[in-house]
């Protein structure tokens, strides 16, 4: 399809980017989301993209921005890339530490299960084949350490969402994959980087570099082409070979 229509989480920087510039260079239509930042000029003036703001850890914000968005102009494609990765070590007090916590569910699993859920009904309404491409983490199946295990339970519900998902959508034309990035080069992995070292990174890597968002893209862009339905459900590993399943 040289049409389809693609909604992407997170789509200034990083993974995100990486993906939107893929589908535009298929010459599908891309509609991406950032909270404040600012899209590339070349993304902004290409015809089929279309940039909004929006806080997907307000509920208000996303039902008034997204929720018309995905009932008016429905998406062939769903790709929830957005996410956040704080620091919320287990000594700190109760109250920042749930804060952190509260904060990353909300960004993290809430605000994309709720856009799936919108997606799933129009397409079941419609009677139209959906795909729902959701972008965790190796921390869903390793773990991370115990700083950022709010961010490792995030990504462990959003797999179990996926599985959840094609288990009973599937045989309906809506087909659900995760993928499990591990450490990739972007400012979202600075934190890790800056906290832990570059040494720490790659010590469990098969690499002597740390794997570049382009890589995640090209995996995510393959998916959203629709050629592999029976895997609905699945979450494909891409993690320098950090871990092996």
């Amino acid at each position: 399809m040289s049409n389809k229509k693609i909604l992407v989480t997170g789509a200034s920087r990083g993974i995100g980017l990486e993906i939107a510039k893929g589908c535009l260079e298929k010459g599908w239509s891309v509609t991406g989301t950032a909270v404040s930042s600012s899209f590339p000029d070349s993304m902004n003036s290409n015809k089929n993209f279309k940039g909004v703001h929006v806080d997907l850890g307000q509920l208000v914000d996303v039902q008034a921005t997204l929720k018309p968005e995905i009932e008016n102009e429905l998406p062939d494609v769903l790709i929830n890339n957005a996410g956040v990765f704080r620091d919320a070590d287990m000594m700190a007090d109760d109250d920042e530490w749930l804060r952190v916590w509260d904060q990353t569910m909300n960004i993290n699993l809430r605000s994309s299960s709720i856009l799936t859920k919108w997606f799933i009904n129009q397409h079941v309404k419609n009677g139209t084949e959906g795909i729902i491409i959701n972008i965790a983490s190796r921390a869903a199946y390793r773990g991370d350490t115990q700083e950022y295990a709010a961010y490792a339970a995030s990504k462990a519900g959003m797999v179990a969402f996926t599985k959840s998902i094609a288990r009973d959508f599937s045989r309906k034309n809506i087909f659900a994959y995760s993928v499990a990035p591990g450490f990739i080069e972007t400012d979202m992995a600075k934190d890790a980087v800056d906290l832990l070292g570059k040494d720490y990174i790659l010590k469990d890597s098969a690499f002597d570099e740390i794997t570049q968002p382009d890589e995640v893209a090209t995996l995510v862009v393959f998916l959203a082409e629709g050629k592999i339905r029976h895997a609905s459900g699945q979450t494909f590993h891409i993690n320098g070979g950090s871990y092996l399943l």
